[in-house]
């Protein structure tokens, strides 16, 4: 090779040198950069000039034209990332779920200050002394106004559940809006990357950390899949459905239930309408929609992945009754699963259960007296401590369409329970007790252990806390798992300022070779001349 070829070999030397440096402080410069991934230099030799074949020879004679910057590329390891990804959303699932339990530990142990178990106590208290002395006009207006009380704050009870459900509901909408948002930002990534990359002489690895990072937080809201083709795009498959391509989105939209103004995901591109039986089209959520809320949760099927799938379950369909454990089926099918219509339909059903024995207990008195006016109001009909708002089938004794007899309330002696021979009736005191106290009662068609009014709702209670528990230890031992995987990736994409001194030492030397190469050849060069000039 001739020496000015020679100074072309060195000038590859320092040109790569340079970009090496440049790459090492740039890793430098982002080692506390959230989300970025380390960068490596990949070099190669440029192609040779071949100056002499000869069969006989073990190998051409060539030469070198020295060293290639061939590529930038960024130290990720797909298994990793797709482990972190599962295993953050499935930590995400049970941190939901955990919060949930929490807030309805809370709303059952003080609200606004006073506990609820404390009404219910108040009013056995109330049928006890009743029960010694029915005729007492004191103990009378106890029994009434204990009722009252014990009512008015299962309202409250039932009301915060309610908000609740309502509060996970906006969650929702936060979540699909936040989800459609990535959706867009990958998209216009996606563009860029292809922009830049299209003459391929470079990567656009810092947007691949950007896109990077959005793919760590959208795997917090669901299951996703992905895949970067030939071209560095991205598509992204989120719960098993295309979501991402080049350039487009399949949106995800909102179907806002009428009744409990509920929103439910749903696939736009998936859309189907349907007429209904009034001849109006309508959306067709089973075709559409982001879960099937009657599918099994379980980590050997991926259904406890992602933020969006534990609110929307913990919040459930609807406003749950007691109608919603009188069947099995419907029950474990519709309900089960659902943290806060599960403890809706108990609760409503301890409700249910309460009010209608009295009501039932008061009205078999009066009607085993039919020739007094005993427990009877004016029109002969039995006094009833609790009365419906609507007598609809369909809506019973709900908690929601209960109010107290307010006539008893202004005058609680008309339950004299007195008989009409004027001695005291302790046979209906004697049914009031037995009623709350026989066990006779379960919390849900599962649950085959009995229990009386009195217990019902430390069953509940001690449900929820249980619940609460085994979600807690899951979210305590995902939470470690999320970590143990975040630090092995770490180990891989993360930025050790000691090995990149270490590299820039080398490039520097380098660097400093080639440039002391290059000054070789400059004096040989200027050592031919001047000798050949004179």
């Amino acid at each position: 090779m001739s020496l000015f070829g020679s100074l072309y070999v060195g000038a590859s030397g320092l040109q790569t040198s340079q970009n090496a440096l440049n790459t090492t402080a740039h890793n430098m410069s982002n080692v506390d950069t959230t989300a970025y991934t380390r960068q490596q230099i990949l070099l190669s030799t440029r192609s040779y000039n071949t100056l002499s074949v000869n069969a006989s020879a073990v190998a051409y004679q060539q030469s070198g034209l020295g060293v290639l910057y061939s590529q930038t590329r960024q130290v990720r390891d797909v298994f990793l990332d797709k482990t972190y990804r599962k295993e953050s959303g499935r930590s995400a699932f049970y941190e939901v779920n955990t919060q949930a339990i929490e807030e309805i530990e809370d709303l059952f142990g003080e609200f606004q200050g006073v506990e609820f178990s404390e009404a219910l106590e108040n009013l056995w208290t109330a049928i006890e002394e009743l029960a010694k002395n029915p005729t007492e006009s004191t103990n009378q207006n106890l029994f009434v106004t204990r009722s009252k009380e014990f009512l008015e704050r299962a309202s409250l009870v039932y009301g915060g559940l309610c908000d609740q459900q309502d509060n996970l509901n906006i969650q929702v909408k936060k979540n699909v809006d936040a989800i459609n948002d990535y959706g867009n930002q990958l998209i216009e990534i996606n563009k860029k990357i292809l922009k830049i990359e299209a003459g391929g002489l470079e990567n656009a690895n810092d947007l691949r950390d950007k896109r990077n990072r959005i793919l760590d937080e959208l795997a917090k809201f669901g299951n996703i899949d992905y895949a970067e083709d030939m071209y560095g795009v991205v598509t992204v498959k989120f719960e098993g459905i295309d979501f991402i391509s080049s350039d487009s989105m399949n949106k995800l939209e909102l179907y806002e239930d009428k009744t409990t103004g509920f929103y439910t995901p749903y696939w736009s591109q998936l859309a189907r309408y349907k007429t209904n039986a009034s001849g109006e089209k309508v959306l067709d959520l089973a075709a559409s929609r982001l879960y099937d809320p009657t599918q099994t949760i379980s980590s050997d099927l991926n259904t406890d992945i992602g933020s969006t799938r534990a609110i929307l379950l913990a919040r459930g369909e609807k406003r749950a009754t007691y109608k919603d454990v009188e069947d099995e089926k419907h029950y474990n099918t519709n309900i089960a699963q659902s943290l806060l219509m599960n403890v809706q339909a108990e609760f409503d059903q301890l409700i249910k259960k309460i009010t209608s024995t009295i009501n039932d207990v008061l009205k078999s008195a009066a009607e085993s007296e039919p020739s007094s006016d005993y427990l009877k109001d004016e029109n002969g009909n039995p006094y009833q401590m609790f009365e419906l708002i609507s007598n609809d089938p369909n809506v019973g004794f709900t908690i929601g369409n209960i109010v107290i007899n307010e006539e008893l309330v202004a005058e609680p002696a008309l339950l004299s329970f007195r008989l009409q021979d004027g001695k005291e009736d302790m046979v209906t005191m004697k049914k009031l007790v037995n009623a709350f106290s026989e066990e006779t009662h379960t919390l849900n068609p599962n649950l085959k252990t009995k229990t009386n009014l009195m217990k019902y709702y430390s069953s509940l209670i001690s449900q929820v806390s249980n619940t609460g528990e085994a979600n807690k230890d899951i979210a305590a031992a995902q939470a470690n798992t999320v970590n143990e995987a975040f630090s092995t990736r770490e180990q891989v994409v993360g930025v050790s300022s000691d090995e990149e001194m270490e590299f820039m030492i080398k490039f520097q030397n380098a660097y400093n070779a080639a440039s002391r190469y290059i000054n070789v050849i400059n004096e040989m060069t200027e050592h031919i001349i001047n000798t050949l000039g004179r």
